[in-house]
């Protein structure tokens, strides 16, 4: 008797195991179709809107977070509201300034994977400002000093070459007539804990870029090891070639699903 009940234990705990590891296999190999898109500086989320249709086409239940843009405290904080109400394991992409925001927001325990667009990839303790003064800006950049108010305006006269050389001047109108008033406090703060460090790790560059040095992407995806693609576009490559910017975060929603 004493066997057969030592014997009977045995199956329960690896029937248990074998049940536990089963769950655990189908959990880590979980289908994340949830994207989370991070909007920069001198935008707002509408710029997103090709990526949005391109990546709902295919099925992806895609959230775009409207930064505030007044720190970088908040623009995580308005990041990690959205990531709270994903049903699952999402995609966390961001754009120039909204790098740093998914550096910091990243550790958030749905986050699977992260997907930086021409964006800053600062590291812990560096700021954005400390990688944009690492090569001298194009002449077409447009970035100016803060005004009276801790505010930044990108020039209005250089901003469709220097920010989005590839859209029509109509549409580089309505981009400068409907971006955020970013906060100049944004681009010195540090961060804190780089989730790049942790989690799975994808970059666009934008070749045509005149707002970040593209040499300057390369730079911060090669220290990290991000899986890079070169993209011919402006720093708004994600609006003039939302198509091929989508197929990045597709390529990493399945590499970090194991398809």
């Amino acid at each position: 008797m004493k066997k057969q009940s030592l014997l009977n234990t045995l199956k329960g705990t690896i029937l248990a195991l074998t049940l536990a590891l089963f769950t655990f296999t189908a959990a880590s190999a979980q289908t994340i179709k949830n994207v989370v898109l991070v909007h920069g500086a001198f935008a707002d989320g509408s710029g997103y809107k090709g990526v949005y249709e391109a990546l709902t086409k295919q099925g992806y239940h895609v959230t775009v977070v409207q930064n505030p843009l007044t720190s970088l405290e908040d623009d995580v904080t308005a990041t990690k509201l959205a990531l709270d109400a994903q049903d699952g394991p999402a995609i966390l992409a961001g754009h120039s300034w909204g790098g740093v925001v998914i550096t910091e927001a990243g550790t958030h325990p749905k986050v699977a994977g992260l997907v930086y667009i021409a964006a800053f990839q600062p590291d812990n303790n560096e700021t954005a400002l400390k990688w944009f003064q690492t090569a001298p800006p194009a002449p077409e950049n447009g970035v100016l000093p803060a005004d009276a108010k801790g505010i930044v305006y990108y020039d209005k006269a250089k901003f469709h070459a220097g920010f989005c050389a590839d859209v029509s001047k109509e549409e580089a109108a309505f981009m400068y007539a409907s971006q955020g008033a970013f906060y100049g406090k944004c681009f010195v703060s540090p961060v804190t804990d780089a989730a790049w460090r942790h989690k799975p790790t994808f970059g666009i560059i934008a070749t045509e870029d005149k707002s970040i040095n593209p040499d300057i992407q390369r730079n911060m995806y090669k220290r990290s090891n991000t899986k890079v693609t070169e993209i011919k576009g402006s720093h708004a490559v994600y609006i003039s070639q939302p198509q091929k910017v989508a197929n990045v975060i597709i390529e990493a929603a399945k590499a970090v699903s194991g398809k």
